[in-house]
């Protein structure tokens, strides 16, 4: 899961890329709301936290200036506004919803992954599709119910593509999800990476589509 943290406290913005980057997620932070439109207009993003004190632009105009364009991922705005009027017109705004300062970092990854569910059209956590099953949050991959041990970024490649269900993800789309800006990432990276899920799970689980990207083969499972 790669998301975007608009926050400009420099401490908060740290320690939330920080303890969410140790449970597995990829996280830019800028403090700008210039910055943020700017990297959504380049980056593919799951899922967006949204600080509303930002200094050139108050998030909630923000907010409502990116639905109005068309901008329509999953977003979680987190300030210390805790009044219910703020909270009614952060939701009315576009908001998907609403953490409250000062917060805690696990109940913040459980609405993160409950938003990722809701925008897949999902009930749980879990993902099953076939005889393939995936908890994201805890790591485990089994199939026919038998263990599967895959490595980090096979596992947030797998997820990738099953949230996906069966669209065509260009490999921009991918490598934008798996990797952060500051990793270096080789030219043959993505394919190994592909090749192992293969080996691991089923040759035809992965469908390469000719010069446009890759898709999950719903049929093969």
């Amino acid at each position: 899961m790669r998301v975007l943290l608009v926050e400009d406290d420099d401490l908060i913005l740290s320690g939330i890329q920080t303890g969410l980057q140790a449970r597995g997620l990829i996280v830019d932070g800028v403090s700008t709301a210039a910055r943020a439109t700017a990297m959504l207009s380049a980056v593919h993003y799951q899922l967006v936290i949204l600080d509303l004190g930002l200094p050139d632009e108050d998030g909630m105009y923000l907010l409502q200036r990116w639905r109005a364009d068309g901008i329509n991922l999953p977003v979680l705005v987190l300030t210390a506004r805790d009044a219910v009027e703020d909270r009614v017109a952060g939701l009315r705004a576009g908001a998907d919803d609403y953490l409250l300062k000062p917060f805690d970092l696990d109940e913040l990854l459980a609405r993160l992954h409950a938003l990722l569910r809701r925008a897949a059209g999902r009930s749980v956590d879990v993902i099953e599709q076939g005889a393939l099953r995936l908890d994201p949050e805890r790591g485990e991959v089994t199939l026919h119910g038998c263990p599967v041990v895959l490595s980090r970024r096979e596992l947030a490649l797998l997820a990738v593509l099953l949230h996906a269900r069966g669209r065509i993800l260009s490999v921009d789309q991918i490598k934008d999800s798996l990797y952060g800006f500051s990793e270096e990432i080789e030219s043959n990276a993505l394919n190994v990476h592909i090749h192992h899920l293969r080996r691991k799970l089923c040759a035809d689980l992965i469908e390469t589509v000719r010069g446009v990207g890759y898709r999950f083969n719903m049929a093969n499972t």
